[in-house]
């Protein structure tokens, strides 16, 4: 059993990568900080919060659907993913830290943007002449939509530790039958309350605030699924990512093409999953011609976004659908490398649409800016997952459904 307790080693090729990235991430940082946020133009400091929020959002969201993955295959009895769990837990553990800097720069945002640049409901004056604004006003404020906030990326961050914690008890000792009922028990739970929790956020409230209430006057009652059908898939193409990784480097043995192939699925059905609410969303409110609704696709169908807008379409459902259709292609480590990346890339482009599209609805030209603070994010959850990877076995030895993953076939 010694290759089931193999230790990740974290090469120093991914040291110095992560590092440089991190490096070009800060540097980007602090040059938008001065260009942009100190600016005395409101505009160009609320395209600096804007590119900060959008980032951080989706590098965060992605990170939680690695949580969201282990949740709800444990509540289904899944064991196909015992192999592989240290990969999606690594990755969770990117929640708390990338929650902290949402929630720093939400503070920014909610104290400096007093003229409403980036959220107009946080102008008092504009509030004061505006009926939606007012009877939206219980719950679309500074204090309340902080609380959320944190309550939201909190209980993540608590029910995400937990599930790893009662995890690492897989490593300890061989399970009898009644250790290994109690196991899968406070497993199913744990993961248990961080579903519903993810419903009441991810599934509903989160996207309102963070997202939605960039458009105060617009509203969508598919916008909280959409979200989450763009983030889940990434995530997934992430985990995919970690997964290849590891195996061209010699790790997770037990791990083989059929695990890839799961995954490859997740990937190719939540693409089409997020095809159906981008549509349906598009769709009914077209048909609708509803000015107040039709407001938020005018400059995205019509103006300066209409290009990066029709290319989601393209990249998050054309290109898997004929790609990742074919079962020879997600056991093909290339060709499931490039398509995690470009379905990550894709909605990271769609988050970058949903946010700057109502802060800078005119120009829709992705920056030096935009690149450098996704380098940032991206340095950071490869420095983070590598680490959260080293301090653990890559194979809890004494899980319950460890055999049953091994012997996983499709």
């Amino acid at each position: 059993m010694a290759s089931v307790k193999e230790q990740f080693e974290i090469p120093s090729r991914m040291k110095t990568w992560s590092m440089v990235l991190i490096a070009i991430g800060v540097i980007a940082f602090i040059l938008g900080l001065v260009t942009k946020g100190m600016s005395n133009d409101e505009h160009e400091k609320a395209i600096f919060a804007g590119t900060l929020m959008y980032n951080s959002i989706f590098w965060m969201l992605i990170c939680n659907a690695s949580m969201f993955f282990l949740c709800a295959t444990t509540l289904a009895m899944g064991g196909w993913h015992a192999v592989i769990k240290r990969v999606p837990e690594a990755i969770s553990t990117l929640v708390p830290v990338f929650g902290i800097i949402t929630l720093v720069i939400f503070i920014y945002v909610v104290v400096t943007d007093r003229s409403g640049f980036v959220y107009e409901w946080v102008n008092k004056d504009v509030v004061a002449k505006d009926h939606i604004l007012q009877g939206k006003s219980g719950f679309l404020n500074p204090v309340f939509f902080m609380i959320w906030s944190i309550l939201a990326i909190g209980l993540w961050s608590l029910l995400g530790y937990r599930m790893r914690k009662l995890s690492s008890e897989a490593d300890e000792r061989q399970m009898d039958s009644e250790a290994g009922k109690s196991y899968i028990w406070r497993s199913t739970v744990t993961a248990g309350l961080f579903i519903v929790w993810f419903a009441l956020t991810v599934g509903s409230t989160v996207p309102w605030f963070w997202l939605m209430s960039l458009d105060p006057h617009w509203y969508s009652t598919m916008y909280s699924w959409y979200t989450f059908a763009s983030s889940f898939v990434s995530g997934m193409s992430l985990i995919a990512l970690w997964l290849i990784y590891l195996k061209n480097k010699g790790y997770l043995q037990y791990a083989n093409e059929n695990h890839l192939h799961n995954l490859g699925i997740f990937m190719f059905a939540f693409s089409v999953f997020w095809t159906y609410l981008w549509f349906d969303q598009y769709m009914l409110i077209w048909y609708g011609n509803i000015p107040e609704e039709t407001i938020y696709f005018k400059h995205r169908v019509q103006g300066a976004y209409k290009g990066i807008f029709f290319l989601n379409i393209i990249i998050n459902f054309i290109c898997p659908l004929l790609i990742l259709m074919k079962r020879a292609v997600k056991r093909n480590y290339t060709l499931m490398t490039f398509m995690a990346v470009l379905i990550v890339f894709g909605h990271w482009i769609d988050f970058y649409q949903m946010v700057m599209g109502s802060i800078r609805p005119d120009d829709a030209a992705l920056s030096w800016l935009d690149f450098g603070i996704a380098s940032l994010f991206i340095g950071l959850m490869i420095h983070f997952t590598g680490k959260a990877l080293a301090k653990k076995p890559l194979v809890s030895e004494y899980h319950p459904f460890l055999k049953e993953s091994i012997a996983h076939h499709i």
